[in-house]
């Protein structure tokens, strides 16, 4: 038991490592165009993001799938920074991400981002303990992290569109445009 909560805290901090500020960074990204009342999508999309970084850690402790790291450390921004100007592109609308293919491309970025963290979780994972269970144990911290920080950005974007009567398409194009400035020169720096 003392394992399972171990793991649980691990994924939970993943998240909240602001020494590795990309989590934080992408998920800001896609929570920002929702609205309290579009939680049902987001957590979707929350979901999606999770199953993805966990397919990539299975992947990658299987020894199915080996990725360069230098083109993971580059993707791992990319991916933030095309969260960001998608939110750009589309921030004059009311924002209902329904759509499948942005789901899919979450799925992705999620990939993407399990990838850049598989070696860390091979170095923390007791071998002794199957694989599913402590990648499912260390999936829930995620998550319970990434639907905490969900919920912070909603109720900050709450704040900012009711409370203090902010336009949305300034603020989605504000905060995504500070994402993408803080990113550029982390991606240049890691051009392949």
């Amino acid at each position: 038991m003392s394992d399972f909560w171990l793991l649980v805290e691990l994924g939970f901090s993943h998240v909240w490592d602001w020494q590795g500020y990309d989590h934080l960074l992408f998920l800001a990204a896609l929570c920002l165009p929702f609205s309290p009342r579009q939680w049902k999508p987001l957590l979707w999309l929350i979901t999606c993001f999770t199953i993805g970084h966990s397919l990539s850690l299975i992947l990658a402790s299987l020894e199915v799938v080996e990725v360069s790291s230098t083109w993971i450390e580059f993707l791992i921004p990319v991916s933030i920074a095309a969260t960001a100007v998608y939110n750009m592109i589309y921030a004059q609308r009311v924002w209902v991400r329904s759509n499948r293919l942005v789901m899919w491309v979450t799925l992705f970025f999620g990939l993407v981002h399990g990838f850049g963290f598989a070696g860390y979780f091979e170095l923390i994972r007791d071998v002794e303990q199957p694989l599913w269970s402590s990648l499912l144990f260390f999936a829930l911290g995620i998550e319970a992290a990434q639907i905490v920080l969900g919920a912070l950005m909603l109720l900050l974007s709450f704040v900012m569109l009711n409370v203090l009567g902010r336009n949305r398409r300034d603020w989605v194009l504000v905060v995504s445009s500070v994402i993408i400035g803080i990113l550029l020169p982390i991606i240049i720096e890691r051009w392949p």
